[in-house]
């Protein structure tokens, strides 16, 4: 089984790991960012520093695509195809929201077999970004910015018990109060979470173009104005 390098910026924490025979073996957390243009050099570099020190070539790097922070994406990728150059190895990207899921759906086996996850990421205001997935991590429905009220997602909470958890979640408790809501809590998109999607795509060589590859923004980026000091 292949050596990962994984790297996780898409939300306020910075995170990397490194996986091998489908096992992490080395992480790094940082939650009190955001803080990634200060840490994630530092633990890219313990990671490579801990798989050279025990002989273990890295064959290629994941990073979290998006959708997500802007510039936490930004930074992330662009250190991924900096390390994807430097060693000559491919380069993975892993769907935020679909590694959001990982750590739910490997904890919480006993859902209901017809139970939908969704993901959510936090956007402005009551606005998030979501999909929502069957327990087998098949789209139900894609990736999108939703402005969250009682009936956004109304048509999978009749049919469904459906579980949300995510960045983003938080702040639409209030909004979602069908019986089938099911809320989950402490659920952040860490590197060491990473490993599974990042392994099977790496087995189905499906790897991305260093050169042209771009986070999945699914917003453009809007600079604010600053503001005058009076």
């Amino acid at each position: 089984m292949p050596c990962i390098l994984h790297i996780e910026t898409s939300s306020s924490v910075c995170s990397v790991a490194v996986s091998e025979d489908s096992h992490v073996i080395f992480k790094e957390e940082d939650f009190s960012g955001p803080n990634h243009a200060e840490r994630l050099g530092t633990y890219v570099d313990e990671a490579l520093s801990f798989a050279d020190s025990h002989a273990i070539p890295v064959d290629a790097v994941a990073v979290s695509s998006g959708p997500g922070s802007y510039t936490g994406l930004r930074i992330g990728v662009s250190m991924a195809k900096g390390i994807c150059y430097g060693f000559q190895i491919p380069l993975i990207s892993v769907p935020t929201l679909q590694l959001l899921c990982v750590p739910v759906l490997l904890r919480y086996d006993d859902m209901e077999e017809d139970a939908l996850v969704c993901p959510m990421l936090d956007a402005r205001r009551m606005e998030v970004y979501a999909a929502v997935y069957d327990r087998a991590l098949r789209e139900v429905r894609p990736t999108q910015a939703d402005v969250v009220d009682a009936d956004t997602y109304r048509e999978y909470l009749d049919q469904h018990p459906v579980y949300f958890f995510g960045p983003g979640a938080a702040k639409c408790r209030e909004a979602i109060s069908h019986p089938n809501a099911r809320f989950i809590d402490g659920i952040e998109p860490l590197a060491r979470y990473m490993q599974p999607l990042a392994e099977r795509k790496y087995l189905g060589e499906q790897f991305e173009d260093v050169a042209y590859f771009v986070p999945f923004y699914l917003k453009d980026f809007v600079a604010k104005q600053p503001r005058k000091l009076l």
